[in-house]
């Protein structure tokens, strides 16, 4: 007797979504699904929709046309299990709160905002902020922190939610080299728990090194899969063109697992708030 095999759920579907900004197309037709369990990452040179996807999917925008599931779900069905981690550049930092009040806006809940919280909350706190070692500053307001370390309360504040899926829009800009291997190990360590993580990245080095899947974007969806079937010559010249300037070296480099470290200029292109 042949036993039935159960249908696994995607993590994240995207359908036909199409999106714009003051009527120019910033995303046509994207479709795709990712699983669970993956580290996942979004690429794609400057206004290639990154950041506009990852609005869409927490319905921060609303789209022209298209829709999204999570775990076969409609968003606010599933938002406690959703963690979102936005550009730094678009938070008001300059808003009176420590580093552990922000860290434990992830243990409320839409139904008990006002409720205190429990000792388990401020412990899996506490944990948090140990993992990406901010322990010692978990009184200081933020901000006066650095760049990189106002990065890290936003990563543990999404640590704490204990979400099944997180959403990261450039997490590593404004880190140095020893603290991104740090959250890469620990984003790994995320994953290897069953934890699905999308992270919109710039640095095709280690995207190609940490993801286990690649969404690449420009506008219109180029390709979405395992890291083997997306690192090619062709799909990447389809989506950078003549921007990515060591493309004809591309397939040399990609054997020797050494890419361009970031492609340059990558800073949010003013009034379109996009990657």
């Amino acid at each position: 007797m042949i036993a039935e095999t159960q249908e696994v759920i995607p993590a994240l579907e995207v359908h036909n979504l199409s999106a714009s900004y003051q009527r120019k197309p910033v995303l046509w037709d994207v479709d795709f699904q990712l699983p669970q369990g993956k580290l996942i990452g979004v690429v794609g040179p400057n206004g290639s929709g990154k950041t506009t996807l990852l609005k869409n999917i927490m319905g921060l925008m609303e789209p022209d046309s298209g829709y999204v599931k999570l775990f076969g779900e409609d968003l606010e069905k599933v938002r406690h299990r959703i963690s979102y981690v936005p550009q730094r550049e678009s938070v008001d930092w300059n808003f009176p709160a420590s580093v552990r009040d922000v860290v434990e806006m992830g243990r409320y809940r839409k139904n008990r905002l006002f409720k205190r919280l429990k000792a388990q909350d401020h412990q899996l706190v506490t944990e948090a902020l140990e993992r990406v070692n901010l322990l010692e500053l978990s009184q200081r307001q933020i901000s006066q922190l650095s760049g990189g370390q106002q990065q890290r309360v936003f990563i543990a504040r999404a640590l704490a939610q204990q979400a099944d899926l997180y959403l990261m829009d450039e997490p590593f800009v404004g880190v140095d080299a020893a603290t991104e291997e740090a959250l890469l190990e620990l984003l790994t360590e995320m994953k290897n728990a069953g934890k699905t993580v999308v992270i919109v990245h710039h640095d095709l080095q280690t995207a190609y090194e940490y993801f286990d899947w690649t969404v690449l974007l420009n506008t219109r969806l180029v390709a979405a899969g395992p890291q083997e079937s997306i690192f090619k010559k062709e799909l990447l010249q389809e989506a950078y063109g003549g921007r990515l300037t060591v493309l004809s070296k591309i397939g040399d480099l990609m054997a020797r697992k050494d890419f361009p470290a970031r492609e340059t200029g990558f800073k949010e292109k003013e009034g379109l708030g996009d990657g």
